[in-house]
């Protein structure tokens, strides 16, 4: 199926070299962001703690951010607009001044007086109820705050908390002050799953998918090896990993969590690419056969000039898919999606501007694809 015809061929390898050092350029540039600032890996591959909360009415998303900001958690929708998605790191060192915004968000009282001795900070709060020292100490340790010390203030509306400068807490005390913070800001808030993941466990994750991600290219390499030539295998696995870092360098650019689904994404496009890759590939060969007396450039420029309608139809359908999860999918498949626009934009590219000239680079020729017939000997009379 074709929506049109190039009747003449584009001569790409022309300016391949060009494109050459543009996709080099741009790899070593996401390069050098995996290492200067590396990937911004999600609960999953951390470690940490998942909540499931489940509201009365539809969440309201940007008000449950503000209320576990402290945390740096991850908040999104998942499944319907009443549950959110709350993703917490696995341990978190909390400085003084969060420590005294969990007190005055735990008592409900506004802190007057503030004093810092050493390694302790000493905060007075005013307010109604806090008479009862035994009330508010259990209060604070409700929020987190463990082994701190409580003093009466001048009357009975004060109290004085003694605070540490710092706190390390724990996946599980985090999620205790979330849940807390969560419904004390809206009484309809049921937690209703906590998970943890284990450090160990997101270390086995990152080994697997590193492991997934090299059988995926042996496997590639295998195949076009089997059913082309080996060099074919060895540009279509040098254009797919190029595609790969690519995906991963904007993530480590950017920041956008890294998470299975991103993963996923990035195991699809390997996949996904090297399909085009046969694509053109298949019609190479196909051409070597039919052109006779042309050259490798002009062989490889027909193969893909005459694939590009194909290419259009396929990937632009699949675009199109991608991106109505893109917009309409929720932050829970959001950089999902993402991940798998920036690898169906550049699989396009490399196959026909990264594969196709390094198997010319590589000296691919006629009698690679076609195997001289061997001439009948005359029968001896």
């Amino acid at each position: 199926m074709e929506f049109f015809r190039i009747r003449k061929d584009i001569p790409f390898m022309r300016y391949a070299p060009i494109f050459n050092v543009i996709s080099l350029v741009t790899f070593l540039a996401a390069v050098f962001f995996l290492f200067a600032r590396g990937l911004h890996f999600g609960v999953e591959f951390t470690g940490g703690t998942v909540m499931e909360v489940g509201y009365g009415h539809p969440a309201n998303i940007d008000n449950i951010r503000t209320i576990v900001e402290f945390t740096d958690a991850s908040v999104q929708n998942f499944g319907s607009t009443d549950t959110v998605m709350i993703r917490l790191a696995g341990k978190k060192e909390f400085e003084a001044p969060q420590l005294v915004d969990f007190a005055r968000l735990g008592l409900n009282a506004n802190p007057t007086a503030d004093t810092t001795s050493g390694g302790t900070r000493s905060v007075t709060f005013t307010g109604a109820g806090l008479d009862d020292l035994d009330k508010v100490k259990e209060t604070l340790t409700h929020v987190g705050l463990r082994g701190v010390e409580v003093r009466p203030g001048a009357d009975a509306q004060s109290v004085t908390v003694q605070v540490p400068a710092k706190l390390v807490m724990d996946g599980s005390r985090i999620s205790e002050v979330v849940k807390a913070y969560l419904v004390q800001a809206d009484a309809t808030a049921t937690v209703r799953r906590v998970e943890f993941v284990g450090s160990q466990v997101g270390k086995e994750l990152v080994e697997n998918g590193l492991i997934a991600i090299a059988l995926v290219a042996l496997g590639i390499v295998l195949y076009l090896a089997f059913r082309f030539e080996w060099k074919f295998g060895v540009a279509a696995i040098i254009a797919n990993l190029h595609d790969v870092v690519i995906i991963l360098g904007f993530f480590a650019l950017f920041q956008w969590e890294f998470s299975l689904p991103v993963l996923a994404a990035v195991l699809a496009v390997l996949g996904y690419s090297v399909n085009e890759s046969v694509v053109v590939f298949d019609r190479v060969r196909e051409n070597f056969r039919k052109m006779r007396k042309a050259s490798v450039p002009e062989v490889i420029n027909n193969a893909i000039t005459s694939t590009i309608s194909r290419t259009i139809i396929t990937h632009g359908c699949t675009q199109l898919m991608v991106t109505s999860i893109l917009f309409f999918g929720g932050d829970t498949l959001f950089y999902f999606a993402l991940a798998l626009t920036i690898g169906i934009l550049f699989g396009i590219y490399s196959s026909v501007l990264v594969a196709s000239p390094l198997v010319m680079y590589l000296g691919i020729k006629r009698e690679d694809m076609i195997k001289p017939e061997r001439k009948r000997e005359e029968a001896v009379v």
